[in-house]
């Protein structure tokens, strides 16, 4: 059975660590002085916290202080509770990406959920995803590895299992990954064609090493949107209102509620999602249950149905 001076160490190393992740820098007399101990006992905390895989560098000046970076291995991770629900439902939306990811976002899940209070437990159980559309299912490492690709400008070689045909090289610069009405597409330039091309993901298999470097060339149009629009013309629905915006989640969380819309990767972090609906305040809602930051990007009359939401929603507030 742990000491009190035992669990009082342990409780002091996770008080620390969350700092630690917090910010970039801390000095030692701040972290000493919110610990509540001395300047001694943080070296030994962060020696402690190097022992368990973390990397915490010295910060020389004026003050010392320290710096957590990333290592070489995973080691164990602390997040505050609203960090851990969120977690758990991008996990849960991730189990329908279509992005090769299913098991093992599964198996995440179960893990986290067991060490879940009761209280945070049933607020992720009440969110169920049902996916109306699935995605076709892609490897991760052909995704991971084309978006490697597409960021190193690197020509990537592959065979292509057209339908009707034998499959076939295709030599092809990478330009982006994009997700359309539940599936996802590789958008590049082919020298052997002359011109752009469109492939299905889930139908190609990579041949290694890549191939040269290459100059980024413009989409035509500017857009890689309008250009997959045009390719596919005729199977969209024509809804009278279109906007465009960047929401602040991966690619791979928003993929599987894409529906009729078009999503292209704008960082590790955020999604670039064009889509319609039948009024500018059904697509203002639409985009809110993302429950993610937004940034419009266009039209005006989608801004201003966002700004008539807001006002809405405080006034419910406040009733």
């Amino acid at each position: 059975m742990p000491t009190a001076s035992a669990a009082t160490t342990s409780a002091r190393l996770l008080a620390l660590l969350s700092m630690l992740q917090a910010r970039r820098d801390w000095p030692g007399t701040v972290l000493a002085e919110r610990l509540a101990v001395s300047e001694r006992t943080v070296r030994r905390d962060v020696d402690r916290l190097r022992e368990l895989g973390y990397v915490v560098h010295a910060v020389k000046g004026p003050d010392g202080g320290y710096r957590l970076e990333a290592g070489t291995q995973m080691p164990p991770m602390l997040f505050d509770e609203e960090q851990a629900v969120a977690l758990a439902v991008a996990l849960r939306i991730a189990v329908s990406a279509g992005a090769g990811i299913e098991e093992g976002a599964a198996r995440a899940l179960v893990t986290l959920r067991q060490v879940m209070p009761s209280r945070l437990r049933q607020r992720v159980d009440a969110l169920e995803v049902t996916a109306a559309e699935a995605a076709s299912t892609v490897d991760t490492s052909v995704l991971l590895a084309l978006s490697a690709a597409i960021r190193g400008r690197e020509e990537v070689r592959f065979d292509y299992a057209a339908p009707g045909r034998e499959p076939s090289l295709r030599r092809v610069q990478p330009h982006h990954l994009v997700v359309r009405g539940g599936r996802w597409y590789l958008v590049g330039w082919s020298d052997e064609r002359s011109d752009w091309r469109t492939y299905r993901v889930d139908r190609l298999t990579l041949r290694i090493p890549n191939g040269p470097r290459f100059a980024v060339r413009e989409v035509p149009g500017g857009s890689v949107t309008e250009f997959l629009a045009a390719r596919f013309k005729g199977s969209d629905t024509g809804w009278p209102c279109h906007g465009e915006v960047v929401l602040g989640l991966p690619l791979a969380e928003v993929a599987p509620f894409v529906g009729e819309g078009t999503a292209t990767e704008a960082g590790p972090t955020r999604t670039r999602l064009t889509t319609g609906s039948w009024s500018w305040d059904a697509l203002a809602a639409g985009l809110a249950r993302f429950g993610a930051e937004i940034e419009v990007v266009g039209p005006p009359e989608l801004r201003d149905a966002f700004a008539e939401l807001a006002a809405r929603a405080a006034r419910a507030v406040s009733a």
